[in-house]
């Protein structure tokens, strides 16, 4: 045999020796040295394959190891690319000369082929494609979101003829889940949108001396708009994607395809007691809401302006009134039936994979947003233009 050293072995270094043979229709790879992570490679693949590519390729390669220290995963890819070189010229690989465990990772990595298309290449979609995509996406939606609520409604019309079948203790625990589980997260964002409203309010009125305005400004603010806003939105990203996931893990597991099996409606038993139990604890978290939100606004107004506690109270007295609070109780009522609707909806539309329940999840957060934002403002140009 004629050898050529293409590397020599190194103290932590892995290295690679061609030796062509007297018959020039086999060559051997001898492998040495320290092939793990964090050791450095003599020769780099694609040296040795250009090694070859100036050689008269062989019919034959034998693959051996010499003085090897040591192996992880670098040497099983290292080699898996020879094989491929090998492959696509139709040369013979003999890895017989290899550590078993070596052997065993290279039949595995060979033993199944490359699904056709999971390489996904970069594609120029052009912009008329993309809209037509989004059409036909918000068409499908929108067809779904119809049918859901039909189905709802059908539900909703068996609840009241007495013939809904769900268990009461599944509304109960929905009925904790969305209302007192809720408090501590409700409690602290109302508070903290109260101090705010008060702050952004002080810094004008301030100017005119009329500190006093800010309860009204508080008051009014958190009885009809900010506080059934924003324990919507508190609730579609806490209460609506966990009905979004849990309806979605359902749909995996096979659990709805089951109590159709058994001739139970999934809208019933799943879907209602859900949306019966945002209907029933939304006002009520609203109310509360409302308060913490004042309580923040005298936190602000008292601690910082010369304005007494009593003053405070008797101000937000004379400037809301029960309609404000009517408006707001009313508001959260609709926002309760869309994060419901837009949680619901999502799960049970959710596919038969586990990154289809983020998606359903993340799904029911937007739209239950989307929802609210838009009901919110149709709610208000409606009360404006009635001037109530």
């Amino acid at each position: 045999m004629k050898p050529i050293e293409v590397s020599s072995p190194q103290a932590g270094v892995g290295a690679v020796s061609l030796i062509h043979t007297d018959d020039s229709a086999e060559h051997i790879l001898q492998f040495s040295g320290a092939w793990v992570q964090g050791s450095a490679i003599a020769v780099p693949v694609g040296e040795l394959i250009a090694e070859f590519d100036s050689a008269q390729n062989p019919r034959r390669i034998l693959l051996q190891t010499r003085d090897l220290a040591g192996w992880d995963s670098r040497l099983p890819t290292y080699l898996i690319k020879i094989v491929d070189w090998c492959q696509t010229r139709g040369i013979e690989v003999d890895a017989s000369g290899l550590p078993e465990g070596v052997q065993g990772l290279l039949k595995l990595a060979r033993a199944v082929s490359e699904r056709a298309g999971a390489r996904r290449s970069a594609q120029t979609v052009p912009v008329l494609a993309k809209v037509g995509k989004a059409v036909l996406a918000g068409l499908g939606d929108a067809k779904g979101l119809v049918c859901f609520v039909g189905e709802t409604l059908l539900a909703s019309a068996a609840l009241l003829r007495g013939k809904a079948r769900f268990r009461l203790a599944d509304l109960l625990l929905c009925i904790q889940e969305a209302g007192p589980d809720a408090l501590p997260i409700a409690s602290l964002i109302s508070l903290l949108v109260g101090l705010i409203l008060a702050f952004v309010g002080a810094v004008q009125l301030a100017q005119f001396g009329a500190q006093i305005f800010i309860a009204d400004l508080v008051g009014l603010g958190m009885a009809r708009e900010m506080g059934a806003l924003m324990t919507a939105i508190i609730m579609s990203g806490r209460t609506g994607a966990a009905y979004a996931a849990k309806l979605g893990s359902m749909s995996v597991n096979s659990e709805i395809d089951a109590l159709k099996t058994m001739g139970i409606s999934p809208m019933e038993f799943l879907v209602l007691p859900r949306v019966l139990a945002l209907i029933a604890m939304m006002p009520l978290l609203t109310l509360y809401a409302n308060l913490m939100g004042i309580v923040g606004g005298a936190v602000v107004t008292v601690s910082v302006f010369d304005v007494s506690l009593v003053q405070y109270y008797n101000q937000t007295l004379r400037a809301v009134h029960v309609p404000d609070f009517a408006i707001g109780l009313g508001k959260s009522v609709v926002f309760a039936v869309l994060i419901a609707t837009a949680g619901c909806m999502r799960g049970m539309q959710c596919g038969r994979s586990a990154s289809a329940v983020g998606e359903a999840a993340t799904a029911a957060v937007v739209n239950s947003i989307v929802y609210i934002v838009v009901a919110d403002a149709l709610i208000t140009l409606i009360c404006n233009r009635f001037g109530v």
